[in-house]
């Protein structure tokens, strides 16, 4: 067979030798025959695209007879120039594929129309058509719900649409989109639906949807009994360089086009520039124009956004209350008093090389600790613990309107179709446990049970990484902690350097570079797990999208989860919380000494960590998102050579843009769940924390907004019925966020030690007042080790010994033990397990009373509305009533004409005279 004819006839069964040694792209095989699906017989001829000029409309948005609609555009080089070595024969066996796959949709009646590229001369543009007949086809197959009669019933109106309804954009630039009954369609049933115009029966957001269904099933090769499905492999290995749907218009110019709506204009004009950053954003349009999924993403986020405004204002009011009252502080006033501060001697923090020092040099660092460790942020965390549970239960029912707003109420159980990589590996043969019917699985029971051990064998593997990663981090503190010890403190003697002596201490110096080094880590490992969490979710081959997005959102956050918060847990829970005495120190590996907290506390250390990650990943995220597409953008453009003169059709305008990634909204979802995090997990350590999130949120959702109306092919819309695995996540961060902000309070802050010194220690009989008062508190709260018990490799050197330590024989540390020359001497004190047992108790009221109000919450507060309910029940109702009298009705138009015949008969009278 000449190669001519190679490429006009394709046998089912062509193999060649250089087909089975190419190892370009991995297939998916199918085993069995789908029943929807039309193969064509075993030695006919591939039919060829149709092949049309541009006709120099921009806009249009249809194939050259101005009648078809472009459903999807196909894109693909040209292999006709290939030359005819071994890659001109993997481009052979690209085009045999290629032509294969587009026969076999026009075989299923699809329609196709190619079009060579205005731009570049090699690309092709393949337009897809999915005409009446096989829309109404796929609809059924797909259980999607269309109109069957206009709603007439009053809409419920909840009190965060009251609110909110002000800020929503003019009804005259986008209309309310109608209200209608529906029903899943049925193609025998076609006239049960509501149509008002063929054409518009469908939107184009539905159309795209089933042109997606039909291209990522139909089969692009046979080998034998076993054929080859789906649009996703060929794009893979590089058959089509790109397939998506069409925008309708220009983002900041109106098509031209008398029946276009216009809606992406509309999108950018009225949600996704700066001018309307004040505005609610319209869900309804941006649902019909990018599908549910997309539009329950930007619904939750406003909805986030909004109740982050409450949250925000009390931080901000608990930041000021610190702020204002940290001069008045009466143990910020001792630790600054010359008298008091400037007479306590501190021991040494490290061996040898640390020097000892006064108490009142930390004076700034006491001051800055006062902002945050106070009164204010106990009640800020107990509010912020109410307020998550109030933030999920009042999204549980905006979500629930949403729901039937949208028509998704019954997606899952109705309309979800299993994903083609489940398909094409069923050759198993197992009873269904509902039907009782033979069906096909990929995988028996022990081959799933292996599946999901070596899923969280993997996943443990890959979690235990980044703990070691953290445990490098930590070395690097210890490490670091001993070297700005001997030298930073004479750096800062230099003149120049004078002023930021107060303010920066070895402590902070090694926090704030461990905290971008950790950061670092973590975008390294972000990018190196993201690529095996999507490979394990791969081999588990979960049945619906769904159920995989489900399963790779569990193993990326469980991953997530520890890698950017196991530096903060370290810093609240463990960093100076075992360090010893300065006679006999704790010690890492032998060799380095656990470090202790700045002598501002470890809470002022944890506040650090969480601006520079809170800081560092919103910039990051901003430069991914909006700088490298707009510069990829501007890149291919330039090479393109776009800026000329040409007119670019629609499809062409469309391709110069960048694609969404295979996992869509997943990246946007763990950016905002991971701030959830930051703000409820720590949120008693960084009250600003919600008020950051607040603004970050403001220019998230119109960057994300940008991103998809100016920078991105249109997604292919998909539909959804809430936010998925997320919901869970968010309820667990919740629950844990009650445990870490109490033992925050409990653990991290002096604010336990302070209240057990002024109820208990601050008057008699542990003391000589008969008030209870705060004075003496620092004195009291500081232990005292005579410096003659140092052994001499702890000892600090002399040539380090400061000038004014003159027979001094005793220095001061943090801790509650007994002085030397106590029977007990350096064990712990009676005001330690005081302290401890105040805090365990303060942990165990303080959780249960929370838990307790978030339990009456989540009870008294119902998921969905009772009104919203028996409007659910009313409009099934009336759907079943609908279909009912049309069935009935169109019964009686089709006996009609055998009643009339009948009574025709009987009124004979011939007929009578036989009778």
């Amino acid at each position: 067979m000449s190669e001519a004819e190679d490429n006009d006839i394709l046998e089912l069964d062509s193999e060649t030798e250089e087909d089975v040694e190419m190892t370009v792209m991995t297939d998916v095989v199918y085993s069995e025959e789908l029943p929807t699906y039309k193969s064509m017989p075993k030695g006919q001829a591939v039919p060829k695209v149709e092949r049309a000029e541009f006709n120099g409309n921009p806009d249009s948005l249809f194939f050259n007879d101005g009648k078809r609609r472009i459903d999807f555009v196909l894109v693909y080089e040209d292999e006709s120039k290939s030359l005819s070595d071994k890659k001109g024969s993997v481009m052979r066996r690209k085009q045999r594929r290629r032509e294969f796959f587009e026969g076999s949709l026009m075989n299923m009646h699809v329609e196709l129309e190619a079009t060579k590229s205005v731009v570049d001369e090699k690309l092709i543009y393949v337009k897809v058509h999915m005409p009446f007949e096989v829309l109404c086809t796929y609809a059924e197959v797909m259980h999607i719900k269309l109109p069957i009669q206009p709603n007439d019933l009053a809409p419920q109106s909840s009190v965060y649409n009251c609110f909110t309804r002000h800020f929503y954009p003019s009804e005259d630039v986008i209309p309310k989109e109608p209200d209608f009954f529906t029903a899943p369609f049925r193609n025998d049933q076609l006239k049960c639906f509501y149509m008002k115009d063929k054409e518009q029966f469908f939107t184009p957001a539905l159309r795209s949807r089933m042109a997606y269904y039909i291209l990522s099933r139909a089969p692009y090769d046979v080998k034998g009994s076993v054929k080859k499905f789906g649009l996703n492999k060929l794009l893979d290995g590089g058959v089509y360089k790109a397939a998506y749907p069409l925008h309708d218009c220009r983002f900041n110019v109106k098509s031209k086009e008398p029946d276009c709506p216009n809606e992406r204009f509309l999108l950018y004009n009225e949600w996704a520039h700066p001018k309307s950053f004040y505005k609610m954003q319209p869900l309804d349009l941006i649902r019909k124009y990018f599908g549910e999924k997309i539009g329950i993403y930007f619904a939750w986020l406003g909805f986030y956004t909004v109740m982050l405004t409450l949250a925000a204002t009390v931080g901000l009011g608990c930041f000021i209350y610190g702020y204002t009252t940290r001069e008045s502080s009466t143990w910020s006033k001792e630790v600054c008093d010359p008298e008091i501060g400037g007479e306590i001697i501190m021991c040494p923090q490290c061996d040898q090389i640390c020097p000892y020092w006064r108490l009142n040099t930390t004076c700034e660092s006491s001051k800055r600790l006062c902002i945050f460790d106070n009164y204010g942020t106990l009640v800020f965390a107990i509010f912020m613990s109410v307020w998550v549970t109030l933030f999920l239960e009042f999204w549980k029912r905006y979500q629930a309107e949403l729901e039937h707003d949208w028509d998704t109420v019954e997606f899952l159980q109705q309309e979800e179709q299993p994903r083609p990589e489940y398909e094409a590996k069923c050759v198993y043969e197992r009873e269904n446990p509902v039907t009782r019917e033979t069906e096909k699985v990929p995988y028996t029971a022990c081959g799933k049970c292996m599946r999901v051990s070596c899923g969280i064998g993997t996943v443990l593997f890959w979690v235990l990484l980044i703990i070691a990663s953290v445990v490098g981090v930590i070395v690097y503190r210890l490490a670091m902690f001993i070297t700005f010890s001997s030298k930073l403190r004479t750096e800062l003697n230099r003149k120049e350097l004078e002023p930021f002596k107060e303010y920066i201490t070895p402590q902070m110096a090694t926090s704030i570079t461990a905290s971008i080094i950790s950061f670092i880590f973590i975008m390294i490992l972000n990018c190196v797990y993201e690529r095996v969490a999507i490979w394990i979710t791969d081999f588990e081959l979960p049945r619906t999208k769904t159920e995989y997005e489900n399963s790779l959102t569990l193993k990326m956050f469980l991953f997530q989860f520890v890698n950017y918060y196991s530096s903060c847990f370290y810093i609240a829970f463990f960093k100076g919380k075992v360090v010893g005495y300065p006679g006999q120190p704790v010690y890492w590996f032998g060799a380095f000494r656990n470090e202790e907290c700045d002598p501002g506390g470890c809470l002022t250390e944890l506040t650090t960590q969480l601006s520079i990650i809170m800081t560092g990943k919103a910039i990051w995220n901003n430069i991914q998102e909006v700088l490298m597409p707009w510069v990829k953008n501007l890149i291919f453009r330039h090479c393109t050579q776009v800026g000329s003169e040409k007119v670019i059709p629609r499809w062409e305008q469309d391709y110069q843009l960048q694609p969404i990634g295979k996992l869509g909204l997943f990246y946007e979802y763990l950016e905002m769940v991971i701030q959830f995090g930051f703000v409820t997990l720590f949120v008693a350590s960084f009250p600003l924390a919600p008020l950051l999130a607040l603004f970050n949120n403001l220019c998230e959702i119109r960057v994300d907004a940008w991103k998809f109306t100016t920078q991105s092919r249109r997604v292919v819309p998909e539909k959804a019925q809430d936010i998925g695995a997320w919901q869970p996540i968010l309820q667990g961060v919740s629950i844990l966020a009650v445990v870490t902000n109490a033992a925050i309070i409990a653990f991290t802050s002096d604010m336990i030690p302070r209240l057990v010194y002024y109820w208990a220690f601050s008057a008699s009989p542990y003391s000589d007042g008969s008030e209870h008062t705060m004075v003496g508190y620092i004195n009291n709260s500081l232990s005292i080790f005579n410096i003659s018990d140092f052994s001499s490799t702890k000892r600090p050197n002399e040539d380090i010994t400061p000038y004014w330590f003159n027979n001094i024989t005793t220095c001061r540390y943090r801790d509650f033990r007994y002085p030397p020359g106590h029977p007990k001497q350096y064990e712990f004190s009676i005001y330690y397990w005081h302290v401890i047992a105040a805090k365990l108790a303060f942990m165990i009221v303080v959780e249960h009373i929370v838990y307790f109000t978030k339990f009456i919450l989540a009870y008294v507060i119902p998921d969905v509305p009772e009104a919203l309910k028996e409007q659910i029940k009313r409009e099934r109702y009336l759907t079943q009533v609908i279909l009912h009298e049309t069935n009935i009705k169109q019964f009686k138009e089709l006996m009609k004409p055998v009643a009339d015949n009948l009574q025709n008969e009987i009124e004979d009278p011939e007929l009578e005279l036989k009778l």
